[in-house]
């Protein structure tokens, strides 16, 4: 078990190095922030991260860019995975809006054989080493090879009427849900349930259960062996053309060709 205190102070401890952390996701970190941005790509596996009062999922062959300072912690499910981490000082890129947002990013073959390049490496990588200039290449690509992040955002709340709802919606989403459903079976009326929405979430009642379908969905495409067929009705659809359309419209790309990335997902290039 590692110290989690310890890998969290040292990665800050010299702001001006480059920080590698290669490891196996048994360990979960309590809610943290760091004065470093920080890269995170996954193998073997999907993750969560939960930041900003959202939650964001971050499928195979995609990479998470995390901005220094903002409070966040990752939640790994299903098999063990490796995360391989890379903290950099970002001061010298104030001019970049780029390092200032959360992004989650599909990950090219280049980015992909630059990241494993660094496998061997852990701990601070200083400065003036061919290491650190290395690293620092692969910083500065970022913004040019990342121009489209993952569309699907899913806002949380700690709103406590509200978030018997949300776990109510998760644990049926293969039914067919309704404001006039969802409210009755949680002691709302549909114009109450309606504003609540609006004013802890900013999204709609109907917004909201898409981005959990289509999150969801994308889980069970990677995670699992059901067909989409099956997946569209675990996700509460009733035809696979109504599926397909609108994961084609959030997401950027068909269920069929999103699911080809499960097999970079365990690890393949």
């Amino acid at each position: 078990m590692i110290n989690q205190e310890a890998i969290l102070s040292e990665l800050d401890e010299i702001p001006e190095t480059t920080y590698v952390w290669h490891s196996k996701f048994e360990d979960k970190f309590r809610h943290h922030k760091h004065i470093k941005g920080q890269l995170t790509y996954v193998e073997g596996g999907v993750i969560f991260l939960y930041a900003n009062d959202k939650s964001y999922f971050i499928p195979g062959r995609h990479y998470l860019w995390m901005p220094a300072g903002i409070e966040h912690h990752l939640q790994h499910r299903y098999r063990a995975a490796i995360v391989r981490n890379i903290y950099f000082n970002t001061d010298s890129e104030a001019d970049n809006p780029f390092f200032d947002h959360i992004g989650i990013y599909p990950v090219n073959n280049l980015l992909l054989e630059m990241i494993k390049f660094s496998e061997n490496w852990n701990g601070d990588i200083y400065p003036g080493t061919k290491e650190f200039d290395f690293l620092n290449t692969l910083k500065n690509i970022l913004p040019v090879i990342s121009k489209h992040p993952l569309p699907i955002v899913v806002p949380t709340t700690e709103n406590q009427r509200l978030r018997p709802v949300l776990l109510y919606i998760h644990q049926h989403l293969g039914d067919n849900l309704t404001l006039e459903s969802v409210g009755a079976a949680n002691g709302f009326t549909e114009r109450t349930l309606s504003r609540i929405f609006l004013a802890s979430l900013d999204v709609s009642f109907f917004q909201y259960l898409k981005l959990v379908r289509m999150t969801k969905a994308m889980e069970k495409l990677l995670e699992s062996d059901l067909t989409i067929s099956e997946i569209a009705y675990e996700t509460g659809y009733d035809s696979i053309s109504s599926f397909s359309n609108t994961f084609f419209k959030m997401i950027g790309q068909r269920p069929s060709a999103f699911r080809e990335l499960k097999e970079t997902a365990l690890g393949g290039t």
